[in-house]
């Protein structure tokens, strides 16, 4: 079987007032999969919301979104052309979007034909040798970004690997103070299946009765101040973690799904949003898909 991605099919009454996730999110639209957390934050899946009413919405407050995307070595020349021009057909279209570009070889960045309102910045970074290290570094370089620049230019801010392109729609619906991605992976799998940090010394740990979802650090957001607190306590945990020679098995990915447990986000994503290309029966609309990977080549250095 194929997975579909034909247009949207929208369950949806119009309703004229807007104010909490109640009035527009409509949770029984989807009966096969879990549509609100156990803290009451919605899990957008197609069907769940009108996107004309989400536009409208955010139009009227004149929101301007950012986007972080981390780029190093070979991933500059594998990923980020096709990354950037998916983006422009996809990625909230028909608003003010800024991309932060981050790159170690800005001469390498291709050249991007935006539509109006839209606009790039290229930041240099250093290299690194390991990749370990560069994913540190993509939560100290946001951080720092965020202080120094974002915080003062958008309204919501969306960071994301590069080794992904948008194949549909990824709109306003998504937009919220904190936004989690659940793993496609782990979307049917049980709690003591998810790869959180189990040793004890780690400021990624979580124990083995603990735990809500397992998220996906190829996508996170919020609003610039939420997405400055991950960022830095990620960052805060590896660095305590070096300091005990102590590197939690999936990095800053551990270290993300430790705040998102003591931190629960406002609205989470459905694997719609980031999907691994694999067929799936629950899988109505991709929106996002990752590209084909070969880490050896593309990380060794």
């Amino acid at each position: 079987m194929q997975v579909a991605n034909q247009e949207p099919r929208f369950i949806w009454s119009k309703n004229d007032d807007f104010t909490t996730h109640e009035d527009w999110f409509n949770a029984s639209a989807v009966t096969d999969q879990q549509t609100k957390t156990s803290w009451g934050a919605p899990i957008m899946w197609e069907g769940t919301f009108n996107p004309v009413e989400r536009d409208e919405f955010y139009i009227q407050k004149k929101v301007v979104i950012g986007l972080t995307v981390f780029a190093i070595g070979r991933y500059v020349d594998r990923y980020l052309k096709d990354f950037l021009e998916s983006a422009e057909q996809h990625f909230m279209t028909g608003f003010q979007v800024i991309y932060y570009v981050m790159v170690d070889n800005d001469s390498k960045v291709p050249a991007l034909k935006m539509s109006p309102g839209r606009t790039m910045n290229v930041i240099n970074v250093p290299k690194q040798s390991r990749w370990q290290d560069i994913s540190m570094m993509r939560m100290q370089q946001i951080n720092d970004l965020i202080q120094d620049k974002i915080r003062f230019e958008v309204t919501y801010l969306f960071c994301f690997d590069v080794d992904q392109v948008f194949v549909g729609r990824f709109g306003t619906e998504a937009l919220a103070d904190s936004i989690a991605q659940i793993h496609s992976a782990f979307l049917t799998a049980s709690r003591n299946q998810f790869t959180y940090e189990r040793r004890p010394n780690s400021a990624a740990y979580i124990a083995s009765d603990e735990g809500d979802f397992y998220y996906h650090a190829a996508v996170f957001g919020g609003t610039p101040d939420m997405v400055f607190n991950l960022t830095r306590s990620c960052l805060d945990g590896i660095i305590r973690d070096k300091s005990r020679g102590v590197e939690a098995i999936w990095h800053d990915e551990s270290h993300l799904n430790r705040y998102f447990l003591d931190h629960k986000p406002a609205k989470l994503l459905s694997p719609e949003y980031c999907w691994d290309r694999k067929p799936a029966k629950y899988i109505r609309y991709v929106r996002m898909k990752w590209m084909p990977k070969d880490y050896k080549k593309l990380r060794d250095n």
